[in-house]
């Protein structure tokens, strides 16, 4: 079906607006992406500290029971988006998770969620949603989400009691090639393998350690502070992806308004040319006609 220039002028104004905002888009997924990798970097400074005194506290008391085994409940913390525009992030991570819990169907598992979207994308694979989080606006609302999120786990497990929790967290995060893929981390209870290496390790300053607390009081802190730490940089992790996921939709949405508009100006500059053709070819046949008109009149003069 034939098109006329306006409607073809109509149709590449709003392919225009379009751009517009699939360009702006793809600016602040650019601009929000710094902050959350700042932060997340940050946080890891922190991190190691948390670490340093758990070595400390290690080296100089020796083994510290944990309650780990026997764990009879799952908590799973799943950090997702509240915004679409990224493609299938909140449906991937969540396939993930239905597949991890899935894996051991006899345990317990209460499920934390961070993002409507992904509460949606969650509920879509049949798992229940406990209860959702509002994802953080801006860098200063990751610690924020992580505070909420610490004193959540702690409320779960004083309502646990006397068993204890273990907790996972899922989230997106970055390899070594720049790619992101869904990543399940065990948080608690602690890895035995870190706390054997914590406590193996030699303390390399001849200054050693000295603790007021008791060990026991200092430990939960220091694991909250863990905690802390850790959910602050998946929450951190989480937001960078999202933004790269977003960018790069973004970036196949631009290139995609672009061809479109090459097409849409493409087919203007011929309907023009043909419509300029054919007003030269209607005055050259008007003035063929009137050549003709006036020929049996020079005649008769002659």
């Amino acid at each position: 079906m034939t098109q006329s220039l306006e409607s073809l002028s109509r149709r590449i104004t709003s392919m225009q607006g379009i751009r517009s905002v699939v360009h702006t888009m793809k600016s602040l997924s650019v601009i929000n992406s710094a902050p959350y990798e700042q932060a997340a970097r940050a946080i890891e400074a922190y991190h190691e500290t948390v670490l340093t005194g758990l070595h400390a506290l290690l080296s100089q008391s020796g083994p510290i029971q944990t309650a780990g085994i026997g764990a009879t409940a799952r908590i799973i913390v799943v950090f997702g988006s509240d915004h679409g525009l990224c493609g299938n992030y909140n449906e991937a991570l969540a396939e993930h998770v239905h597949t991890h819990i899935a894996g051991d169907a006899q345990t317990d598992t209460t499920v934390l969620c961070i993002g409507a979207q992904m509460e949606g994308a969650l509920s879509d694979m049949g798992v229940a949603v406990h209860e959702t989080f509002l994802p953080p606006a801006s860098v200063d609302g990751i610690g924020r989400l992580a505070n909420l999120l610490t004193q959540k786990l702690d409320d779960l497990r004083r309502a646990r009691r006397p068993h204890d929790i273990s907790v996972t967290l899922a989230y997106f995060a970055r390899s070594d090639l720049g790619a992101q893929a869904p990543k399940v981390d065990a948080l608690l209870p602690l890895d035995p393998d870190l706390v054997r290496d914590l406590q193996s390790a030699p303390w390399v300053s001849r200054s050693l350690p000295h603790f007021s607390m008791a060990p026991e009081d200092l430990f939960i802190w220091l694991i909250r502070g863990h905690l802390f730490a850790s959910l602050f940089h998946a929450a951190a992790e989480a937001l960078v992806t999202e933004n790269a996921a977003r960018l790069a939709l973004m970036q196949q949405a631009e290139q995609s308004v672009d061809d479109k508009l090459d097409a849409l100006k493409s087919e203007t500059r011929a309907l023009r040319q043909n419509e300029i053709t054919t007003e030269l070819l209607d005055v050259i046949i008007g003035f063929e006609a009137l050549k003709k008109e006036r020929r049996p009149d020079q005649d008769v003069d002659r």
